[in-house]
């Protein structure tokens, strides 16, 4: 039996040296938390207010400098900005000079794998990519959240072990990622996890519509018991009238959103071709039941909504696109064609508020 004490993290020399490019949401957590596991932050970048007080609630008495010092003072680099600012940033990085041989260079994008870096690879960085799969506050809090958080890493194979190490300290879990397999990781979580909140959101402006005092109260066991189930069982969990087939419901729904809040019938549509499309291919919904719903489907796309509007006939959720008229399937895809491929959304956890500074953002 083992009767050495642990060694707490204070007491264990530091490791690496630690800094931080945008002091978003997420950058000053991932330091924070690889700050308990030994490792020491020296520097931070941040411009806005918001980032630096960030900074100094979760990495307290780290300088903030620029971008470029943060470089030089540091082993191990967090690239923690938008998606969009990100090759811009290293590419920046690499032709001034800023990057050194041997440093890791690690970006948090969930879109990305390590391609991105191949400007600072070439000038001798070390690439990685984890990226958390998590929301993020920008709060203390965060840094808690990260024990069982997931992160989809990508890295050469020679630094595979260094990345998954990496995560493990944090208190996450390493999922690896193909290079060629970010963007439609990145789409799941989006849909998964951004999508969600839209839907939620949503859900409870209709139903403070509808008369209800406390949405939230309302659907937090509701979302809490699909969700379970929805992971437990897979589409084996749909529920509801889409997957009934119950037609009438469908149409007095799609009625009552053009009356209240015209602005979500479209997301109704989509997502009742989607379920229709699940529950018909698992078995769920009967196809007796599933001629008169996707009927329904098929002439609410053609209704007051405009014949050329945002859920018209030739828009991009038409009757003769995407309600089954057409097609083979609620989603009028032909036999034999695939799912419409999925854009990239900006990112794949937290976003803030945009901001003037693309080095800061939604990290």
């Amino acid at each position: 039996m083992n009767t050495i004490p642990p060694t707490e993290a204070q007491d264990r020399p530091a490791r690496l040296t630690v800094g931080v490019v945008g002091a978003g949401r997420v950058g000053p957590a991932l330091a924070a938390s690889l700050q308990l596991a030994g490792h020491r932050p020296v520097a931070v970048s941040g411009v806005s207010d918001a980032s630096v007080r960030r900074a100094a609630a979760l990495l307290p008495d780290v300088p903030i400098v620029s971008p470029s010092e943060v470089l030089e003072r540091a082993e191990l680099v967090l690239l923690t900005v938008p998606d969009d600012a990100l090759p811009g940033l290293v590419a920046g990085l690499a032709e001034t000079g800023a990057v050194r041989p041997g440093q890791l260079l690690v970006h948090t994008s969930g879109r990305f794998g390590t391609a991105v870096l191949d400007p600072a690879t070439r000038a001798g960085a070390l690439p990685l990519a984890l990226h958390p799969a998590m929301t993020f506050t920008g709060t203390p809090v965060d840094v808690q959240r990260l024990a069982g958080c997931s992160f989809g890493i990508t890295a050469p194979e020679p630094l595979r072990m260094a990345a998954e190490a990496l995560v493990i300290e944090m208190g996450g879990e390493p999922e690896w990622i193909e290079e060629d397999a970010r963007p439609l990781y990145h789409a799941a979580l989006a849909i998964g996890a951004n999508h969600l909140v839209t839907l939620v959101a949503q859900a409870m402006e209709l139903l403070r519509s509808a008369g209800v005092g406390a949405p939230d109260r309302m659907l937090g066991p509701l979302l809490g018991a699909a969700l379970d189930n929805a992971l437990r069982s897979g589409d084996a969990a749909l529920t509801g009238p889409v997957a009934r087939g119950d037609a009438g419901t469908v149409a007095a729904h799609v009625s009552e959103l053009r009356k209240h809040a015209p602005q979500s019938v479209e997301g109704y549509l989509a997502m009742a071709r989607t379920t229709a499309d699940r529950a018909l291919a698992h078995g769920l919904l009967k196809p007796e039941l599933a001629e008169d719903l996707l009927g329904v489907l098929a002439n609410v796309g053609t209704g007051s909504t405009g014949s050329t509007g945002s859920t018209g006939s030739t828009g991009s959720t038409g009757s003769t696109g995407s309600t089954g008229s057409t097609g083979g399937t609620a989603s009028g895809r032909q036999e034999g064609q695939g799912p419409d491929h999925p854009h990239d959304p900006p990112t794949d956890h937290p976003e803030d508020p945009p901001t003037d500074h693309p080095e800061e953002g939604d990290r």
